[in-house]
């Protein structure tokens, strides 16, 4: 047994013998359950098509770790708890990690260094971006068409705001009155289908923190309705917003698309301050 191994005795008193436990296997990893977001992602093909949203302008011969593969560390990553790029460079070498990325876990080629990631998240394009929600979109809309054979009675789309506080300098990092700090203001779709109960994410737009709720909604709303027409043709949609997106145009474009709508209306005030009755 290793003499630096901090707890070597378990269970003293429940064993004739003591159980001796050392911790110094040299190619270990704590996020095994991670393969199970590798089959959902193999099934839905999901990295695979936002990968091909994305302009590579590098040099092929010069090329060490594909788009795709730098995708998915990151996805993976995030969703294993590892949001900063800087966590890439202890992980480049784990296991599991390189095995999301069929790679062999032990010989394989170690993962992109947190420079490689930096580079690659600040390269894409705004087009870029924007065909990348549109695919997010396709892939959840495709999965639930297939899923309930393209029949539903109502579908409800949800969009919300939220608030992703920054600390720091970070670019397009603003003040929010509302939410009182530094953050960015996200629009986040949702969509729920007939009566059940699980929304589902089909879109997601980051923005300033400074920006008003309403803004970029039509543009979105635009984009999802004639995706769900063209997938569920016979079903009603019905549209929730809360009072941030009471606007003018709001309402005019949702009486154009000729949809049920439900829109929480602010207090108002009138010329003199007291509440209108």
């Amino acid at each position: 047994m290793s003499e630096d191994t901090t707890q070597s005795v378990l269970f003293p008193d429940l064993f004739l013998k003591p159980v001796l436990a050392e911790f110094d296997q040299p190619n270990g990893s704590s996020d095994g359950g991670a393969v199970l977001l590798k089959g959902i992602d193999s099934k839905l093909s999901l990295t695979e098509r936002l990968a091909a949203c994305l302009d590579d302008p590098r040099q092929p011969g010069k090329v060490v770790h594909e788009t795709v593969d730098l995708l998915r560390q990151r996805i993976f990553g995030i969703a294993c708890g590892y949001p900063d790029c800087n966590d890439s460079d202890a992980l480049a070498a784990d296991p599991v990690q390189k095995l999301l990325l069929d790679r062999d876990p032990i010989t394989g080629q170690n993962l992109g260094s947190q420079p490689t990631l930096s580079r690659f998240e600040n390269a894409p394009s705004s087009k870029d971006l924007l065909r990348m929600g549109e695919e997010l979109a396709d892939i959840v809309i495709e999965r639930h068409a297939k899923r309930l054979r393209r029949k539903a009675r109502r579908i409800t789309i949800d969009l919300d705001p939220t608030d992703d506080p920054t600390h720091g300098s970070q670019q397009l990092s603003f003040f929010n009155g509302h939410y009182g700090g530094f953050c960015y203001l996200p629009m986040v779709g949702m969509i729920q289908f007939d009566d059940e109960k699980e929304k589902h994410l089909v879109a997601v737009v980051l923005r300033p923190g400074n920006v008003h709720c309403s803004r970029g909604a039509i543009g979105i709303l635009r984009r999802i309705i004639g995706k769900l027409r063209e997938a569920f043709p016979k079903a009603r949609l019905r549209v929730r917003l809360d009072g941030g997106f009471a606007m003018p145009a709001v309402f005019d474009y949702l009486e154009l698309e000729r949809v049920e709508y439900l829109v929480a209306m602010p207090a108002m005030l009138c010329w003199n301050g007291m509440p209108n009755p």
